[in-house]
């Protein structure tokens, strides 16, 4: 293995990174392994992880069950592609998907990323109008991945994607709700989005929002009743409804998926990042028998979209292994306590100078600071106290795997403190 040194200078020479400058870097970190909820770096270093890679590693890093299921996948089969064949990993997974997701979905699309997820979601509503039928609404604040398509559909003011803003497709927003979560929802959250429909549904493919909790577009969690008042009026003005669960899913909220809080079905579901356990990357694009069939109907007589890796047998196999290791345990119990840690360690932020909101729901724990935090200044501090914390915006948070301890789980959240406090008095 080659040394330190070596590993970050040919990294600075050769490597751009997610959302990252070339001349004017941010501090990034070797690591050499993993272990449960542990980053190792290669100078020594021990990180407690509070990201979960990206929210996606829930049980943990170097995983046994994960493991061996992806071993045993490499003497069998590695890939072989999609395109009129089949495999067991695959069949297995579409129907675990489909009995475990909101009933009506039935019809699993595999692809590689979250964002071609929604790309395809994206599709499957348009193909389902048959051009009749070519924007879509989403709400302010709203994330739903960093390809074209995907992009449209984020918040074009706040959002990662206003440079693009020429080059998009113009879509129409509605201010998220008001209503936080396990509050009512007032008439006027959704006002605009029903005056919307009136007036131009004969023009909307879809509504797309991720349900309960937004993520990387602001952390906002809203009222379940919100999202019942949405379906409620995509049912009356005849337009679909796409629910991107990417990052809520698989009881990252407290629930398996978040639309249970609401106890509806969208007529479009995309899921992502946790789907393996973080170990490959694999995502899915489910839809109602009705959908599919109305796509089928169309002038292609297909869905119109193929990706080389769709369904990869490894990757397969390990969301096989890692659904089935999320239900055999009391998975509902581990959030819960995780949620009430969060909430409890958390509350000593709130009303402080400098916090704007914080909060948390299931395992997730957000504080909003007041202006921007300066990740380059930040992030190594975050280092030093041992942890690993990806702040952006205004927003420091953590999404720990569900396999934290509470001692670990209450490191992380004094050194968020001491991060945020510390932060605040400059």
């Amino acid at each position: 293995m080659k040394d330190i040194a070596t590993i970050l200078e040919l990294d600075e020479k050769h490597v751009w990174h997610p959302y990252a400058g070339i001349d004017n870097k941010h501090p990034v970190y070797a690591v050499q392994s993993a272990q449960g909820c542990v980053l190792c770096l290669t100078d020594g270093r021990e990180l407690l992880d509070g990201m979960s890679s990206w929210w996606s590693a829930i049980h943990g890093y170097n995983h046994p069950v994960l493991n061996a299921a992806l071993v045993e996948q490499t003497q069998i089969m590695a890939h072989v592609m999609f395109g009129g064949l089949t495999h067991e990993p695959a069949v297995t997974l579409a129907k675990t998907l489909a009995d475990i997701s909101p009933t009506p979905l039935q019809r699993v699309f595999f692809s590689d990323s979250g964002s071609v997820a929604v790309e395809v979601a994206l599709k499957m509503a348009l193909q389902y109008w048959q051009g009749k039928r070519t924007k879509f609404v989403s709400l302010s604040g709203g994330y739903h991945g960093d390809t074209f398509a995907a992009m449209s559909v984020c918040d074009p003011v706040t959002g990662m994607h206003h440079l693009f803003s020429n080059v998009l497709g113009q879509q129409y927003f509605v201010p998220r709700p008001a209503c936080r979560f396990g509050e009512p929802c007032a008439e006027a959250d959704t006002v605009l989005l029903k005056k919307l429909l009136q007036q131009e549904g004969k023009n909307i493919a879809a509504v797309i929002l991720e349900p309960i909790a937004q993520g990387a577009g602001g952390m906002w969690f809203y009222s379940a009743d919100y999202l019942r008042r949405v379906r409620a009026l995509c049912d009356e003005h005849g337009v679909l409804l796409i629910a991107d669960e990417i990052a809520t899913g698989f009881g990252r909220t407290g629930k398996l998926f978040a639309c249970e809080y609401a106890d509806i079905a969208p007529d479009i579901l995309c899921v992502g990042k946790a789907l393996t356990g973080g170990y490959m990357t694999l995502a899915a694009t489910l839809t109602t028998d009705a959908v599919a069939k109305q796509i089928c109907a169309s002038e292609s007589g297909v869905l119109m979209h193929g990706p080389t890796f769709m369904a990869n047998p490894l990757a397969c196999s390990v969301a096989n292994a890692s659904i089935g290791l999320l239900l055999a345990q009391d998975w509902h119990a581990e959030v819960t306590r995780i949620e009430k840690q969060l909430q409890g360690g958390l509350s000593v932020l709130r009303g402080k100078h400098g916090v704007a909101d914080g909060g948390g729901l299931g395992a997730i724990g957000v504080v909003e600071v007041g202006e921007g935090v300066g990740m380059k200044k930040i992030q190594p501090v975050v280092v030093e106290k041992g942890v690993w914390i990806r702040p952006f915006g205004k927003l420091i948070y953590i999404m720990p795997p569900y396999i934290i301890d509470n001692a670990r789980l209450n490191t992380l959240i004094l050194k968020m403190i001491e991060v945020i406090e510390e932060y605040l008095h400059g």
